[in-house]
């Protein structure tokens, strides 16, 4: 079983606390390693 692209990852942040640091910054060291983040 081969993989046919990049991983994909989904970050989401519920509620409206505004407390998205740490999601974003666990976004961006994903996407630096190569797989493709999906963030909401």
């Amino acid at each position: 079983m081969g993989v046919s692209g990049p991983i994909r990852v989904v970050i989401a942040k519920p509620g409206l606390d505004g407390h998205d640091r740490g999601a974003k910054v666990i976004a961006r060291a994903l996407r630096d390693a190569g797989m493709e983040v999906i963030y909401t």
